[in-house]
Formats: structure tokens, C-alpha cells, sequence
């Protein structure tokens, strides 16, 4: 029985999940979930994870949730190539790079999304400059980073990129609709502002199985 994963289109928690399964080249059957339908609410679902969020991973009598959880719950039993480094070093410069990531860039993230999604950046302007005030901080530091080597905690592919990317397509999407560039957050023009880590998109985006792991409905226009 191959790997089983609940996901939802354009979560970036299921898309770390989804590259990571890609990145080790691992067989799973893709069980996409439609919010708009409710189906991460179902009784069926909630009996995998009560808590009805995605991604949901299950491995035969095995389930999981939580993506960084999940990606080493992966590295562990699928060991290569691996994800959380190949030397005690390595492993807690990447470990470093997931918990900074969650304390330092997530919080301003959610902040930022939470008021586009709710159509009321207009009202909250101040707290969306602030925010992205914030990111850009963490960014200048990603930048920096990649500015010596190919990847966020060396010379290769790791968990620590895998949790990144996804969040950062989710930003560079959201602050590119119309109503968000008149605000001149400074996202835009990504490549010109941060080249290394535009560099670092494309070595992302040409991992095997990166399309298969895409977002379906990002496809579509903004």
C-alpha cells in the first residue's frame, strides 16, 4: 500500500508535504481535499485528524499531521536523499532555519493573509506595512544567505527550503493582485529586488516533481 496524503490546493502547509514526497521520489496516492466543499470537515476526514487541517499523511495503520512532522516522519523512514542534513551540524542549521522561519516570518505572514483574505487591508494599512516590514527582514536574510551557497542551509535541497518556498509563493501571489501592488509593499519586482533568492525559485521550482506538487488552481489567474 503506497503512501496516502490529504491535501488542499494552495495550502503552503500540504505543499512542503507534497515536495518533500516528490523530493525523495516516493509513491503516494494524492487525496486532494476542497475547502469550498467542506471535505476537510467531513466525518470521514476527522476521523484521520480531528482537527480537520491538511496536510494529513497516512502510511498503512500509520497517521500523521503536522507538514514539518510529517517531512520527518519521510526522512526517517525514506532516508534518501535526506532532508534534515547529513551531519549533527548540518541537521541543527536546519533545524535553526524551521524554527526561526516559524517565529520570525509565519506570525507577519499570517497577519498579512488573514487581511488580504478578509478584504480589509484598506482599513488595516498600517498593520499591512508593518507586517510586510517584517518579512522583508527575514527576506534580506534569506537573501544574504544565498548569497555563499544553493541552498538555505548548504549545498544541498533540505527541510529548511521545503519549508520556506512554499510560504513565500503564497506571499509573492497574494501581493501581486492588483488592489495590493497599489500599496508598494516592495515584493515586486521579486527578481530585481532579491535576485539570489529569485535564483533559489528556479532551483526550487526545477526539482523533480515540482510540477506535480504545483498548486492546480494557482494555474489560473490571480
Amino acid at each position: 500500500m503506497s503512501v496516502e496524503i490529504y491535501w488542499g490546493s494552495g495550502s503552503p502547509f500540504a505543499w512542503r508535504a507534497l515536495l518533500a514526497l516528490e523530493v525523495k521520489g516516493v509513491a503516494y496516492t494524492s487525496r486532494m481535499l476542497e475547502f469550498s466543499k467542506g471535505e476537510t470537515r467531513s466525518d470521514a476526514f476527522l476521523a484521520l485528524n480531528p482537527r480537520g487541517k491538511v496536510p494529513t499523511l497516512r502510511d498503512g495503520d500509520f497517521t500523521l499531521s503536522e507538514s514539518i512532522a510529517i517531512l520527518a516522519y519521510l526522512d526517517r523512514k525514506y532516508p534518501d536523499p535526506p532532508l534534515f542534513g547529513r551531519t549533527a551540524e548540518q541537521t541543527g542549521q536546519i533545524w535553526k532555519i524551521i524554527s526561526e522561519f516559524g517565529d520570525y516570518f509565519q506570525r507577519p505572514s499570517d497577519q498579512l493573509v488573514k487581511t488580504i483574505f478578509a478584504g480589509t487591508v484598506a482599513e488595516n494599512t498600517e498593520s499591512v506595512q508593518e507586517a510586510s516590514g517584517e518579512l522583508h527582514k527575514e527576506l534580506r536574510g534569506f537573501e544574504k544567505a544565498l548569497g555563499t551557497r544553493d541552498w538555505l542551509a548548504g549545498d544541498e535541497v533540505s527541510a529548511a527550503d521545503l519549508t520556506v518556498y512554499p510560504f513565500i509563493e503564497f506571499i509573492l501571489r497574494l501581493t501581486g493582485r492588483d488592489e495590493m501592488r497599489s500599496l508598494q509593499l516592495g515584493f515586486h519586482p521579486f527578481s530585481k529586488i532579491y535576485p539570489e533568492l529569485e535564483s533559489w525559485r528556479s532551483r526550487i521550482q526545477g526539482l523533480r516533481g515540482y510540477d506535480r506538487a504545483y498548486p492546480p488552481h494557482w494555474r489560473k489567474a490571480v
